[in-house]
């Protein structure tokens, strides 16, 4: 008579098993004999440096470079403040970053002259050398405007609007003031865009706080064209110029003869004379205000090729606080390595 077979107990290896940490066939040792396996490294060294400074950067993308992304861009300032020498605060972690904050940036394609980043120091320094040692490390049509003393807060809390100026080629001033007056007076204006979430349904009339039209030289200077200036309110989803101009072609059929050339031109918050940005006193400041209607008994009051969508909007012999579009920026020359800033 065989005898009853023995079970093993709970937890235990089975019969002709290998045991834990002994190797296996081939002499290759299991996972629990492997050194360090399983076992998530610790960050060694020394806590990393608290920032002592932050500084407010206003930048522009000019040029070619207005087709570079956003990613691009932000690989360009953690290779520029990388060559410049400036003593950034990183962040933790195993794969530490330069603390470089970002606004939202514009799309591909679209130039702008009112950008804006923060930056983390650890050693304070002065912001008109930073501007100048950032500004000769960048690349060609990424410039640095302004480097000034940054108040705290989010960015994209005091970014609430932007300035747009969009070149119609083809397109006469004449037309394109009859346009503006037709888009303003309409109560909405929806346009569908395709994006990463599936199409979307957006109203532009309702993100378009004023708009203008007048005239001015192309982008390649060949001829005269329309110029529309509007300011658009940050919303969610966002409410892209190319949205406004699929408006005016759907309600006034205004279609340029090649592709418009947009460009911004300021952001921030509606001020007296136009938009403040984040960088300028807080008195100048008004608020964000609803988007301005035209009378639907009235048609909004002209001015020769200009609109005047309300009365919140900015008149045109006090233009907002930007630097004028077309004006030359010219890189002082620089010669062997960009200036190191100090470092303790």
């Amino acid at each position: 008579m065989s005898a009853p077979a023995v079970r093993p107990a709970p937890g235990a290896p089975l019969p002709g098993a290998p045991v834990s940490g002994a190797p296996v066939s081939g002499g290759r040792p299991t996972s629990a004999a492997r050194p360090g396996y399983g076992a998530r490294p610790v960050p060694g060294g020394q806590p990393a440096a608290p920032a002592v400074q932050h500084l407010l950067v206003t930048y522009a993308k000019r040029g070619r470079m207005r087709f570079a992304s956003h990613r691009d861009v932000g690989r360009a300032f953690e290779r520029a403040v990388r060559q410049a020498g400036i003593p950034m605060a990183r962040s933790a972690g195993f794969n530490p970053h330069p603390k470089i904050s970002y606004a939202s940036g514009t799309q591909t394609g679209v130039a702008s002259e009112a950008e804006y980043l923060t930056l983390a120091l650890t050693v304070a320094q002065d912001p008109a050398r930073l501007r100048s040692a950032l500004d000769t490390a960048l690349p060609d049509g990424i410039d640095v405007i302004e480097v000034r003393e940054d108040a705290g807060g989010t960015l994209n809390s005091r970014l609430m609007m932007s300035e747009w100026l969009v070149e119609l080629p083809g397109i006469s001033p004449e037309a394109a003031a009859v346009a503006a007056r037709e888009f303003l007076a309409a109560a909405d204006a929806h346009v569908e865009r395709l994006t990463n979430k599936g199409v979307r349904r957006l109203d532009a009339r309702g993100a378009v706080l004023t708009m203008d039209a007048g005239s001015g030289a192309s982008a390649d200077h060949s001829d005269a064209c329309a110029i529309i200036r509007m300011v658009i309110r940050h919303t969610e989803p966002a409410v892209r110029p190319e949205d406004v101009l699929v408006a005016l072609r759907q309600i006034a059929g205004m279609t340029p003869a090649s592709p418009p050339a947009v460009t911004r031109v300021a952001q921030g918050v509606l001020g007296n004379d136009g938009l403040v940005g984040p960088g300028q006193p807080p008195a100048m400041a008004g608020h964000a205000g609803a988007p301005a209607r035209a009378p639907q008994d009235q048609a909004p009051q002209t001015q020769g090729s200009q609109t005047q969508a309300s009365p919140t909007q900015a008149p045109q012999d006090q233009a907002p606080h930007h630097q004028a579009l077309g004006a030359p920026h010219h890189r002082t020359p620089q010669h062997g390595a960009p200036e190191q800033m100090d470092v303790p």
